[in-house]
């Protein structure tokens, strides 16, 4: 009967499986390099062809591949100064599939029945219901075409339902600021140089300064940001009188208004009155619409 050593029972009992270098590098081998090709290869297999989603196949797996990878926005690059297209170029181009019968609702062109309710809310109502859309209608009909000639697409329709509106454009470019002033003095310089004598030319400066005075508030207020924010926003009523707004350069439609005095005119604008909305919809300075008012009253007069 053999005898066994306690010290080589215990050291057999406590050493781990690795017994020589071999096994390590076995161990090592399969716990560290093993995993990182299993790692490549799945990588490989992921990217190597376009994978449908779970449960799509066929045509499917195509559609859905290409609203996964859709552009999301687009760059469109405009000439801002090519001519505006007509009204009734607009209205063929996407206004006609459903005013042209009347189509889910849509008042059908040429029809004063379906058209004077509307007309009745104004064209500036008319146009924000055609750019921000309303019940079926999109946004701008769903094209796109610049704001003043969807603009003119409405007037197109609502005309030959029966409104009056004027045709929108676009607005005309703003003087430079300093224009008139420019011009204004040459005349005193002309009178200056030619006056007879240095007692003459005392006496005429007053003048010419006092008339260049005069006459810089009305250029300032007539023309320039005046004219250019009535062109854009006010002429679509006062151009024709709609709603009751004093037609442009009616003396007997502006004359009650004008003897209530400037600030209550302006007042009125920045506002709103009646049917028009304050600043007549746009979103200009309070002294641009003071500019407008003072247009429209120095043409009454």
């Amino acid at each position: 009967m053999s005898e066994t050593n306690p010290a080589e029972e215990h050291q057999e009992a406590h050493s781990g499986p690795i017994k020589n270098p071999k096994q390590l590098l076995i161990a090592v081998l399969f716990s560290f390099v093993v995993p990182i090709f299993v790692i490549i290869g799945l990588v490989l297999f992921v990217t190597s062809a376009n994978k449908p989603a779970p449960g799509v196949s066929g045509p499917d797996a195509q559609k859905a591949l290409q609203a996964r990878i859709q552009r999301i926005g687009t760059v469109e690059i405009r000439d801002a100064n090519r001519p505006l297209k007509s009204g009734e170029d607009v209205f063929k181009a996407q206004c006609i599939t459903c005013h042209g019968t009347g189509m889910m609702g849509a008042p059908k062109f040429q029809d004063s029945a379906d058209w004077a309710p509307r007309i009745a809310k104004g064209y500036e109502t008319l146009l924000h219901s055609a750019l921000a859309g309303k019940d079926a209608m999109p946004p701008q009909g769903g094209g796109d075409f610049e704001d003043v000639e969807i603009g003119r697409a409405v007037v197109y329709m609502a005309n030959a339902g029966g409104a009056k509106f004027p045709v929108p454009d676009r607005p005309a470019a703003a003087p430079t600021a300093n224009a008139g002033a420019a011009a204004t003095p040459a005349p005193a310089a002309t009178a200056a140089a030619a006056a007879p004598s240095p007692a003459a030319v005392t006496g005429a400066a007053p003048v010419v300064a006092a008339a260049t005075a005069t006459a810089a508030p009305t250029t300032a207020a007539g023309g320039g940001a005046g004219e250019a924010l009535y062109k854009q926003t006010c002429q679509m009523c006062h151009a024709a009188g709609v709603a009751n707004a004093p037609k442009f350069g009616d003396k007997a439609a502006w004359a009650p208004r004008i003897a209530t005095g400037m600030d209550t005119l302006v007042n009125a604008a920045l506002h709103g009155m009646g049917a028009m909305p304050p600043k007549g919809g746009s979103t200009a300075p309070d002294a641009d619409v003071r500019a407008a008012v003072q247009y429209m009253v120095d043409a009454a007069k």
